[in-house]
């Protein structure tokens, strides 16, 4: 071989070594460094991502389909196993932690916007729910047209609080707002009357009233801010990764696994008190199962 060939060729296995190394997926390479994945929690999302005591691990609908991921993950790694370690998250702090690294995988109810989606990834989405309210069946509110000059209850950083707002301005009507620190907490500012409603999706309210000790004394009302898909979280620009967790999401959704995920959590009994949440799966579920997108709203 000539010294130009010798030369030409040098810069060629460098430039294909270059290449292969852009392309490494940088969360995998953590992962298999650490033996660790890192899931964004919740502790109060009944039944996507909660706790049922202080020291227990979170559990819940979404949880179980990012354990599936972790399979996965475990599977194209050639790992004997892998620890999972949870970080619990809120509202606010879920989408910086994703992208610093704190966690790989946020699993609970993150709505995939088209706005997220230029600081995140998404897999395909779990869940499509609907933005209504929650209000005490005595409190004469039956529409949200009803909630003018009244207080109203979110949660800080949420998309139910941006829905809010730009009802009011299309709608001209007038409330004052009040935010919780999460769901929960949230929720017992309608309990305590400090809030007349209290706007979140429609599954999530549904599942803190089935867990009240008077849950007969609340009522969602039947009219929809928006329809919303939650989709698992992810860094952006690390594609080797985002592929592992998109066909492990899909290949769920195609075997029928899902369904039985979706009735367990949904349909049946679950802790911590044994109360079925009675949630058939909607139309728009089952469109998302049948042809699984990440598509924003």
């Amino acid at each position: 071989m000539n010294f130009k060939l010798s030369l030409a060729f040098g810069a060629g296995i460098a430039l294909l070594c270059g290449a292969a190394a852009a392309q490494e997926s940088p969360t995998l390479r953590k992962i298999k460094e650490t033996g660790t994945v890192q899931i964004g929690s919740r502790d109060t999302q009944i039944p996507f991502s909660y706790k049922t005591g202080a020291e227990s691990a979170p559990i819940g609908f979404t949880n179980e389909i990012c354990l599936k991921v972790v399979d996965a993950i475990k599977a194209k790694l050639g790992l004997s196993k892998i620890e999972v370690r949870y970080t619990l998250l809120n509202s606010t702090n879920r989408i910086p932690l994703v992208q610093n690294g704190t966690v790989d995988l946020d699993c609970a109810t993150t709505t995939n916007t088209v706005q997220r989606q230029q600081q995140v990834d998404f897999a395909p989405s779990h869940f499509v729910t609907n933005i209504t309210a929650a209000v005490k069946k005595n409190s004469g509110i039956n529409s949200i047209a009803d909630l003018q000059g009244k207080t109203v209850a979110t949660v800080a950083g949420s998309t139910s609080m941006q829905l809010l707002r730009g009802f009011r301005k299309t709608e001209n009507i007038e409330v004052q707002e009040i935010a919780g620190k999460d769901t929960a907490d949230a929720f017992l500012l309608l309990a305590s009357d400090r809030a007349a409603a209290y706007v979140l999706d429609d599954v999530q309210l549904a599942g803190l009233i089935a867990n009240q000790p008077n849950a007969a004394d609340y009522k969602l009302l039947k009219d929809v801010l928006r329809q919303e898909p939650y989709g698992i979280m992810m860094r952006k620009d690390d594609p080797e990764f985002k592929t592992i967790v998109d066909q492990a999401v899909t290949e769920m959704m195609k075997s029928g696994a899902i369904d039985k995920l979706y009735a367990k959590w949904f349909m049946s009994p679950i802790p911590p008190r044994n109360v079925n949440l009675n949630f058939p799966m909607s139309d728009a579920v089952r469109e998302a199962y049948r042809n699984p997108n990440n598509k924003g709203v």
